[in-house]
């Protein structure tokens, strides 16, 4: 459809060529911008693949923005979809908006978003919210404020007018969700390493996640068990399945660090794990988005540079808090990321919601401090 009043086509992504440019745009979007991490091209696609585990219980609609001005070109992007796991376990007709990115033109994302609402409507939606791409197990949020630094591995990064188009379309914020900056040269407080003693003579025992063979299926198996069990109730999230979380961890376990992912285990069951990665975005920066072999060389030969981690989950059955297993499992992380010959310098504790003041308490306490801030978007439909 044509909307003469902005000037720009919406249309919906069917042909080869069509998906060429919806992956074409975020390399117009963030040209000029020293902090974008490109991501893999090949990755992203995957997403749309008729072969997605996500298709069997969802759908989703891709849009393009293309311009008269610049010969037709994509300048916009936006996919729709449907997560019917969401809906059931919500109760609410909830549709999602993601993979957004736009030229910083307000008409052009004005109608990029109301293209992906009507077809949320077609679909009997009442409520749209996002950037959530597909799932919160993807890429999910806007920045809205710390635009001075990079995004850590697996972290969303936009340009400053995605909220500001967001607002002036009539979207309100849903839930904001923290980035915690930890600073690796300050020693953690005494209480941690007490903690952890603690939990050992409780009978918990404190290993690295195993990164071999078939000790690295049988933990995955038991991070899956305890995912489902610990964050099932974490907001607009939908369990993933076995094969899914197995097919994910998969692609993470060359690139793990043992030493800032330990697990804690209580009669021979996983009951918490402090899951840390290198900043493998540092790397990946030079990568340009294609991992062929003259990109997986340069991953090799930069991936020398990395000299900060990401804290992506603290995880512990609640049953096992008051055996002092969140504290020694920051203890050990903190402990391993820091120990002689590792690059780290400082880490990322990210993402934790606004409203999960446990773990906030907790990471505060740690000496963690708050220094970018995301955002879920709501509109009613």
């Amino acid at each position: 459809m044509v909307l003469e009043q902005t000037k720009v086509e919406i249309r919906a992504v069917k042909t080869q060529a069509d998906s060429e440019m919806f992956l074409d745009v975020p390399e117009l979007v963030y040209a000029k911008d020293p902090n974008w991490v490109p991501p893999i091209r090949s990755s992203t696609a995957k997403q749309f693949n008729p072969s997605n585990p996500f298709l069997q219980y969802g759908k989703l609609q891709q849009f393009i923005a293309l311009s008269p001005e610049q010969n037709k070109g994509a300048v916009g992007r936006i996919v729709a979809a449907v997560n019917q796991r969401l809906i059931e376990r919500e109760n609410q007709n909830i549709g999602l908006i993601g993979f957004f990115e736009c030229i910083e033109d307000f008409s052009v994302a004005q109608a990029l978003l109301e293209n992906a609402c009507q077809w949320l409507r077609e679909q009997g939606m009442t409520i749209a919210r996002g950037p959530i791409d597909l799932s919160t197990h993807n890429n999910c949020l806007f920045l809205v404020d710390g635009f001075d630094s990079p995004p850590l591995v697996m972290m969303p990064y936009n340009p400053p007018y995605y909220p500001k188009f967001m607002d002036r379309d009539g979207w309100h914020k849903a839930k904001d969700a923290y980035a915690y900056n930890f600073p690796l040269d300050e020693p953690l407080p005494k209480e941690f390493e007490k903690g952890y003693r603690i939990a050992c003579k409780s009978g918990v025992n404190f290993r690295p996640l195993r990164t071999k063979g078939k000790e690295f299926e049988q933990d995955c198996i038991s991070l899956y068990n305890l995912f489902t069990r610990a964050f099932t109730n974490n907001w607009s999230s939908t369990p993933r399945s076995k094969a899914e979380f197995i097919e994910e961890a998969r692609e993470l376990q060359t690139l793990v660090d043992p030493d800032v992912f330990p697990v804690a285990e209580y009669n021979g069951e996983m009951v918490g794990f402090f899951m840390g990665l290198p900043d493998y975005n540092i790397p990946l920066k030079q990568v340009k988005g294609k991992l062929d072999w003259l990109g997986i060389l340069k991953f090799l030969w930069y991936r020398r540079q990395i000299d900060q981690g990401r804290v992506i989950a603290v995880c512990s059955l609640p049953e096992y808090c008051r055996k002092m297993v969140p504290l020694g499992l920051i203890y050990l992380g903190m402990q391993g990321g820091i120990q002689k010959g590792k690059p780290y310098k400082s880490a990322e504790l990210s993402w934790v919601y606004e409203d999960n003041y446990p773990s906030r308490k907790l990471i505060e306490a740690s000496g963690g401090k708050i220094y970018k801030t995301y955002r879920i978007y709501e509109k009613a439909l």
